[in-house]
């Protein structure tokens, strides 16, 4: 089973810059793509940095940081993705946006690559229905931050060919990560359980059950985890978090699922959390 030469990955973003990061570690060739120039200088900065810190702790070894900084390239075309033979796109949460990007990249890239696709709740079937390659057509859900976290979810649309999927867990394998598959619902299996977590604890702080920091306090030394839910959406993006919880919402109809209003509220207030300095917390 043939692993994947070069790999093009769409999205110059927190996402787009820790795939590509790990891909070029693993001795992969990689292409990463973002149309704003000022996004893809940071990304190779930010890549570098990472590398770098990653190298001082020795998780990575000195071949492996040396490939981050010769086997990207930083493009602003989609052409420079032509001779690739595996995609990994990694652009915004929105279905508009990415059926798009796919329309257009299946009349760019070769047509035996495969395609993935980075969502973290759009349904893969419903991806893979704007392309021509349905049986390469594969869900590839990185966790954040990418050079650090161990799980890829994997998951197969109803069209995705077993070699595809196969070829995806090697892939996976060969970046020295953990597969978890899961079956093509809204969500997946880590957002499923995670967003609707994420968006109770917005509710209990709207109805004053607790300050933000007596519930993070709460989840995080009563269930020992290393972020309370309402940093980690400020981690994530409070944006991120209400696109998902309204792919959970309207995919599954059930009501358990529908976004906060405080949660609403704040995206709209432009409280997107760290990266606009101000979420739930301040920053």
């Amino acid at each position: 089973m043939s692993s994947p030469q070069q790999v093009g990955v769409i999205g110059a973003g927190q996402m787009g810059t820790g795939i590509a990061q790990v891909f070029a570690q693993s001795g992969f060739s990689v292409f990463l793509v973002d149309a704003k120039p000022v996004q893809l200088a940071q990304a190779e900065a930010g890549i570098r940095a990472s590398a770098r810190r990653l190298h001082e702790k020795a998780k990575i070894d000195a071949a492996a940081y040396e490939r981050v900084q010769t086997q990207i390239r930083y493009e602003t075309q989609l052409s420079s993705l032509q001779a690739c033979d595996w995609i990994i796109e990694a652009i915004v949460e929105q279905e508009a946006a990415k059926g798009q990007l796919f329309r257009d990249l299946d009349s760019i890239v070769q047509p035996e690559a495969i395609f993935a696709t980075n969502t973290s709740s759009i349904p893969i079937t419903r991806l893979a229905s704007y392309t021509q390659r349905r049986d390469r057509f594969i869900g590839m859900h990185f966790m954040n931050p990418v050079p650090i976290m161990k799980l890829v979810e994997v998951i197969a649309g109803l069209e995705t060919s077993d070699s595809t999927l196969q070829r995806t867990l090697a892939t996976v394998a060969l970046l020295q990560k953990e597969a978890a598959c899961s079956k093509d619902y809204p969500g997946f299996i880590v957002n499923r359980i995670l967003m609707p977590m994420i968006n109770e604890a917005f509710c209990a702080l709207q109805e004053g059950l607790g300050t933000a920091q007596d519930i993070d306090k709460g989840m995080k030394l009563g269930t020992n985890q290393p972020m309370g839910p309402l940093e980690l959406a400020d981690f994530i993006g409070l944006d991120t978090c209400l696109s998902i919880m309204n792919v959970l919402f309207h995919g599954m109809g059930d009501p358990r699922y529908r976004p906060s209003p405080l949660l609403r509220q704040y995206v709209d207030a432009g409280r997107l959390g760290r990266k606009t300095k101000r979420g739930v917390y301040e920053y």
